[in-house]
């Protein structure tokens, strides 16, 4: 996606109010999330160690920002690319049981991000994680949890419509579920980006789900790292965005892999080799807890709810100069 201007923009409040707004959108939806989903606020590295095989490996292709320490001679220290792992492990360690989770703020760095509308080199985000049982790694799990996660999203609309009732964008009032394999069945001639545009504008705001595995077409629909969410039972919240004409991709979540699922993914995607990292042997020696969870865009989510244009009016990042020009230009203003 290249950076797009719409045409007459207006942001409707100063920066100085967006940057109240933000802040009112973060601490009230963490609240709201903590509250409602039984989920207790706990702190969280930047970076872990690269020989513990948590740091999540996105697709595959993203550089980690990578640096070393006197105190600990031959490891190499990686600023987190998520916290999908370390997430399981802290749920572990600290004694959590079925029904009680934590979040966490997740703030990390993505060297090879394309700057856009939409991706920013900075990340950040509520990473949640949440304990279930063994019988509730199914498909009523998923939808539920994504059902109440859309309500939380929802009330927080009309909790922005209180303090900026000029600035908050109006959500639908439900979320489609549909799977990555119905959509390619539906729109087979088009891309992924294509068909997640087409079926989010046609509802408004879509779950789309099973997102890792190949499809009848011969590819998958994205890329997902094949040791944290089990990929017949995970998926994107997307809703229409018309400032840009597209989806955007507020949430991606799902429940975990087991020990089962993890040694079938890793064997997909010619991974085998990370059996060996300790993490790995711990999931698939049946020592970790069953768990459901995902990441919630904390700039995402303000951009969202006040309706902006640019990830860079409700976060304060790196861009070309030519960028912030173009966008001054067009009465974005990137903070």
């Amino acid at each position: 996606m290249e950076l797009k201007l719409p045409e007459h923009y207006d942001p409707r409040l100063t920066i100085r109010e967006t940057q109240d707004a933000i802040k009112y959108i973060r601490d009230t939806f963490q609240k709201e999330l903590g509250r409602e989903m039984n989920l207790e606020r706990i702190s969280a590295p930047l970076f872990v160690e690269h020989s513990s095989g948590l740091n999540d490996n996105l697709n595959g292709t993203e550089r980690p920002v990578a640096f070393d320490m006197p105190e600990l001679p031959g490891e190499t220290l990686e600023v987190v690319h998520s916290l999908a792992k370390w997430k399981r492990m802290a749920l572990k360690e600290y004694g959590f049981q079925p029904g009680e989770g934590l979040y966490t703020n997740m703030n990390a760095i993505r060297r090879d991000e394309k700057l856009d509308n939409l991706h920013s080199c900075y990340v950040d985000q509520w990473d949640w994680e949440k304990v279930i049982t063994k019988e509730e790694r199914n498909l009523d799990t998923l939808k539920a949890t994504v059902r109440q996660i859309f309500k939380i999203i929802r009330h927080m609309q009309h909790e922005v419509w209180y303090k900026y009732p000029e600035a908050v964008k109006l959500l639908p009032k439900d979320i489609y579920f549909i799977t990555t394999q119905e959509l390619e069945n539906l729109y087979p001639d088009k891309t992924p980006k294509e068909r997640e545009n087409l079926i989010t504008r046609e509802h408004g705001c879509v779950f789309l789900m099973q997102i890792g595995d190949k499809l009848a077409g011969g590819k998958p629909h994205d890329g997902r790292a094949p040791d944290y969410d089990d990929w017949k039972l995970n998926g994107d919240i997307l809703f229409w965005f018309e400032h840009l004409n597209c989806a955007l991709e507020i949430s991606s979540m799902g429940i975990r892999v087991d020990e089962v699922s993890l040694a079938e993914q890793l064997e997909k995607a010619g991974c085998s080799d990370r059996r060996s990292l300790p993490y790995h042997k711990m999931l698939l020696d049946g020592e970790l807890p069953c768990t459901i969870g995902g990441g919630i865009g904390q700039s995402r989510l303000c951009m969202l709810l006040l309706d902006r244009a640019h990830i860079g009016e409700v976060q304060a990042s790196i861009w070309p100069k030519e960028m912030r020009k173009a966008c001054k230009e067009h009465n974005i203003f990137l903070l």
